[in-house]
């Protein structure tokens, strides 16, 4: 971190806390009119919260909206002051706002508090606070402070603040961290240290694969300097079908990789909850973060969530059917690209499939593929003996690309154990044997 930033950061902090001090002040003078406390100037400031605020044009209302946010993580017992009670009825008083949470023995501040700090109980400013966080103002467009929705029958001000994971990583940290798997976030980023010449497969699929590729290219030109964003949604769906091992999930990650986005595969065993709303919940944090990234999110085993909707005969078939037609509007506004696979394109919605621009099909490889990929991955340190005929076991064995992989692993832990890096027959048989039992062939 920065030391520029921190100054920069302390200047504003020490602001916030003139500001509260003298509201407060005011406000049990029962004088009418606040004084307005210029912010300090960072006109010759280079640091990365100035350079922030100088970029959006951001003046007083805004700037004391973010300080305010920031303030329980930088310095929280600013906040304490508004723990005052009002001795008439022994509680918090209602215009401080501010909510307490279970592990936090802090002050939160919230809309209320804004609103009290801007301008007490001048209407006029409480309107502005309210616009501030509507979807045209730079805070939401540019996802960066929230004021959280209240609860049901709640006053609108009564939900708090909550400033964007990036921007306070950049705030703090000086650089924004990619997101760690875990309850919150269930999806993981995949990458990929082969390239395309290393997948295999029909000129065909390629060429399918490529209509993304380019719309990835293409399209601002298409949407901003052909001006056709009011026809075209910005966003790419696309459906990868076929059965295990084809390369659905390598052929998103070296589309990630050539056009230089993250792919995050999203973990739908931690997504889909019994429990009603919660899908949608867990569903909405993951748009919500990747909405203004231009990640592609790859869903895998896509059936689990998007599948076909059955008939409404009972109150959980209602909810499942409503957790459908959320993922539907989500998906189809998501401006970056979304990919999902299954292992049938029948089992999907098909409310879903004819909103995909692409429907991509991942066959078995044939023949000549399947020695292409033998050979690829025996060309390497590890090597087959002069006993073994990769043509026809190309031809003689049906099977994925991605039970290839599984084989020569087996291969390869069997040879390093032997202390040699020739596989022989056998050793590749029996890996040939196990996984065709994995799978319910008969060998």
């Amino acid at each position: 971190m920065e030391k520029k930033n921190i100054i920069s950061l302390n200047k504003e902090l020490n602001w916030l806390d003139t500001v509260i001090k003298l509201r407060l002040e005011e406000y049990f003078n029962k004088k009418e009119n606040f004084t307005f406390i210029n912010p300090p100037d960072n006109s010759s400031d280079t640091s990365i919260y100035a350079e922030f605020i100088k970029y959006y044009k951001f003046e007083y209302t805004e700037r004391l909206a973010i300080i305010l946010t920031l303030a329980p993580h930088l310095r929280p017992q600013i906040l304490d002051a508004f723990f005052i009670k009002n001795k008439q009825n022994n509680r918090g008083y209602t215009e401080f706002g501010g909510i307490i949470l279970k592990k936090y023995s802090g002050f939160i501040p919230t809309g209320e508090t804004l609103a009290f700090l801007l301008g007490g109980a001048d209407l006029t400013m409480r309107f502005w606070v309210m616009q501030m966080f509507r979807s045209e103002h730079l805070f939401t467009t540019h996802n960066i402070l929230i004021l959280n929705p209240a609860e049901d029958n709640e006053p609108e001000l009564s939900g708090n603040l909550e400033i964007a994971h990036d921007f306070f990583e950049l705030f703090t940290f000086g650089k924004v961290a990619k997101p760690n798997f875990n309850a919150k976030f269930p999806a993981k980023l995949i990458e990929t240290k082969l390239n395309w010449s290393d997948f295999i497969a029909g000129e065909g699929l390629i060429e399918k694969i490529n209509d993304i590729l380019l719309w990835i290219k293409h399209k601002d030109k298409i949407l901003v300097e052909w001006e056709l964003n009011d026809i075209v949604k910005p966003g790419y769906r696309a459906l990868f079908h076929g059965p295990p091992g084809t390369g659905k999930t390598f052929a998103a990650s070296l589309i990630g990789k050539q056009t230089d986005k993250d792919v995050y595969k999203i973990d739908l065993s931690m997504v889909v909850s019994k429990w009603v709303g919660e899908t949608e919940k867990n569903l909405a944090r993951i748009f919500d973060m990747a909405e203004h990234k231009d990640w592609i999110l790859f869903f895998d085993e896509a059936d689990s969530i998007f599948g076909k909707r059955t008939k409404t005969q009972s109150s959980q078939e209602r909810y499942a059917n409503q957790e459908v037609a959320y993922l539907l509007q989500r998906t189809e506004n998501y401006p970056g690209t979304i990919i999902l696979a299954s292992n049938l394109k029948s089992n999907m919605d098909d409310a879903f499939t004819r909103r995909f621009q692409s429907m991509i099909y991942f066959p078995i490889p044939k023949a000549n593929e399947r020695l292409k990929i033998w050979k690829t991955y025996f060309s390497k340190s590890l090597k087959i003996s002069n006993d073994v005929d990769l043509g026809n076991i190309a031809d003689e064995y049906e099977i994925t690309g991605g039970a290839i992989v599984n084989i020569i692993k087996y291969c390869a832990i069997h040879a390093a154990e032997n202390d040699s890096k020739i596989v022989d027959f056998e050793t590749l048989r029996d890996g040939i044997r196990k996984e065709s039992m994995k799978e319910g062939k008969v060998f």
